[in-house]
């Protein structure tokens, strides 16, 4: 326990990377953790796209909104990992949405964005999780098929600067014993 919450504590949202390659098999170490991420009635929701193209992380980087701070890491990071939901599986049974939240693609994409994250870092690796931009638009520069949903982009690469760690609450402030 000691080891995973070290991990968990240490990660940090990088957005300065060094300009050198990821290998191949440290990707799939990092693809390996989202294989094995949990997920409602193991239905595995996911699809991930694996972008190293300049031009197409140009392009993702133009869905941004001017002055997001990730900007400069969508195009910079040697890799940025497009992590995905497939509509319709995950809270469906019968093809019937199962639960009050109906689709349950977004928490499914949440465990395997952490499980992404907390690999890279043990792997000496930063990212950083995108959510704003214009999903529509990045999604058509992936060419996602119909029934596909883009969640976060998350720029990967060696990191060039870590940042200390945010203020955080103290467990007495969210946890609640019997009651709210």
């Amino acid at each position: 326990m000691t080891e995973l919450l070290s991990l968990i504590k240490e990660r940090r949202s990088v957005r300065d990377f060094e300009a050198r390659d990821i290998p191949e098999e440290t990707l799939m170490k990092i693809l390996e953790a989202v294989r094995w991420s949990p997920s409602w009635a193991n239905t595995q929701c996911w699809e991930v796209v694996v972008v190293k193209d300049h031009t197409r992380k140009e392009r993702l980087r133009e869905s941004l909104p001017p002055g997001n701070p990730a900007s400069r890491a969508l195009v910079e990071a040697p890799v940025v990992f497009a992590l995905c939901g497939k509509l319709e599986r995950a809270g469906y049974y019968k093809g019937q949405k199962t639960t009050k939240f109906g689709d349950w693609f977004m928490f499914d994409l949440g465990i395997a964005t952490q499980s992404l994250s907390l690999a890279a870092h043990s792997l000496g690796l930063g990212s950083v999780v995108v959510g704003l931009f214009d999903h529509d638009r990045a999604g058509k520069a992936l060419a996602l098929p119909a029934g596909i949903e883009l969640v976060a982009l998350i720029p990967l690469g060696y990191p060039a600067r870590i940042t200390p760690a945010p203020k955080r609450r103290a467990v007495t402030e969210f946890s609640h014993r019997e009651s709210f």
